[in-house]
């Protein structure tokens, strides 16, 4: 019999252990998407290709771009529920929560401190007038959002004459609520037209309904206890989650629907404040929703600080969850799903209408700013720095920001 030492006996790593080093090695590269991912959806993206695929290979370029599609095709954040299902491909359920905590976590921080600074200055009756030069350098970007998106999406007649009625109507119309009945108009006129779209064989669609009832649920309860309470936590969770079901189209979509509710509507913040707000928002890393996090700050200020803090997380939570609850409902059955053509179809009609909302943010933005022929300089020079340069955004508002202290 031979004799086999310690020393010599080959030891295989187990299992479990080694799951646990993956998923440690992909929150560390979330954090480092999160504190380096400049620019939006689009350069995130990127980013995620080089540092997913291309160095860790934790899925392929084929399956990266599939995942970026479907959520494309999903209300809210397209970059965060991209992540959230690369870690649920990579770990599951409990690791695709962690990576959205990780990947969202150091922004809301910073827009929370951004939030209590200007409570402060308002408090204080401290002017913003060294921002003066930040609001319309944020008209610029939602100007430059408006061409982008609308230039990739909008490719036939029926989306231009979509996309010119929802600007019109939106401009027109600024009740929270026309946004997604506008919508939902789109997707319905342009889905009649599947047939243009090839057929896909062998559709055999197996649908758990699980997180999409827990989707719906918790609109109904948020809803509910808002109206029987009237208790400002509730009603703004109720709020953002109602608003990140219903945004196609990223980050930038959101800011007409921003806007319309909580500055004109309810009053939470002033137009100054959240033009500079979203300005600041578009200098760092991260996703583009988190402005909602800022929002969320202010509109609990007469709370005190905890009431603000409680703002941010509620605003934080009800924002992204249903984003969240929709990737995790969806990814089981994407592969099938995307066979049918009225799928296909409708997401015309969603992307024509999202350009026109867009479009229409960036008038209304500028009608609270001073109207003068340097602030319409600032706005065209912004776009045009965007359009034909690759000066990063955080670049403008940083000079935005310096020339303004000078200048004050």
């Amino acid at each position: 019999m031979k004799l086999i030492f310690p020393e010599q006996q080959i030891r295989t790593p187990k299992p479990r252990k080694n799951a646990r080093i993956r998923h440690y090695i992909f929150l560390k590269d979330v954090l480092k998407l999160a504190l380096t991912a400049f620019g939006g959806p689009q350069a995130h993206i990127a980013m995620m290709l080089r540092l997913m695929v291309e160095k860790r290979r934790y899925l392929s370029e084929k399956e990266l771009i599939e995942l970026n599609a479907l959520c494309q095709i999903l209300p809210g954040p397209t970059s965060t529920q991209t992540l959230t299902a690369i870690g649920f491909r990579v770990g599951g359920p409990t690791l695709a929560y962690l990576t959205l905590l990780v990947w969202i976590a150091p922004t809301a921080i910073f827009m929370t401190l951004v939030g209590l600074a200007m409570s402060y200055l308002a408090r204080n009756d401290i002017p913003l007038y060294f921002m003066r030069f930040i609001q319309p350098i944020a008209v610029g970007f939602v100007a430059f959002a408006a061409y982008r998106i609308s230039s990739k999406v909008v490719v036939t007649k029926t989306g231009i004459v979509l996309m010119v009625i929802s600007a019109i109507l939106s401009y027109f119309f600024r009740s929270p609520w026309v946004f997604p009945l506008l919508l939902i108009a789109g997707a319905v006129v342009t889905a009649f037209r599947f047939k243009k779209h090839p057929k896909e064989p062998n559709k055999n669609l197996k649908i758990d309904w699980s997180n999409f009832i827990l989707f719906g649920a918790t609109l109904v309860v948020a809803a509910v206890l808002g109206g029987a309470t009237h208790l400002l936590p509730i009603r703004l969770f109720e709020n953002f989650y109602r608003n990140g079901s219903l945004i196609f189209g990223g980050g930038q979509v959101l800011i007409p629907l921003m806007y319309t509710e909580f500055v004109e509507f309810k009053g939470y913040l002033t137009s100054e404040e959240f033009l500079s707000g979203f300005a600041l928002a578009q200098a760092i890393p991260g996703p583009t929703f988190i402005f909602c996090t800022y929002i969320g700050t202010l509109a609990m200020r007469s709370y005190g600080i905890w009431g603000q803090l409680l703002g941010s997380l509620v605003a934080t939570i009800g924002i992204f969850l249903p984003g969240t609850f929709l990737i995790f409902f969806i990814i089981r059955f994407w592969e099938e799903l995307k066979k049918y053509r009225i799928i296909k179809a409708s997401l015309e009609g969603i992307n024509a209408v999202s350009s026109g909302m867009v479009c229409a943010a960036a008038i209304l933005l500028y009608h609270p700013i001073e109207s003068s022929m340097l602030n319409l300089g600032i706005v065209v020079a912004t776009f045009s720095l965007l359009l034909w340069t690759r000066i990063p955004p955080y670049a403008l508002i940083l000079l935005g920001l310096i020339t303004g202290i000078f200048i004050h």
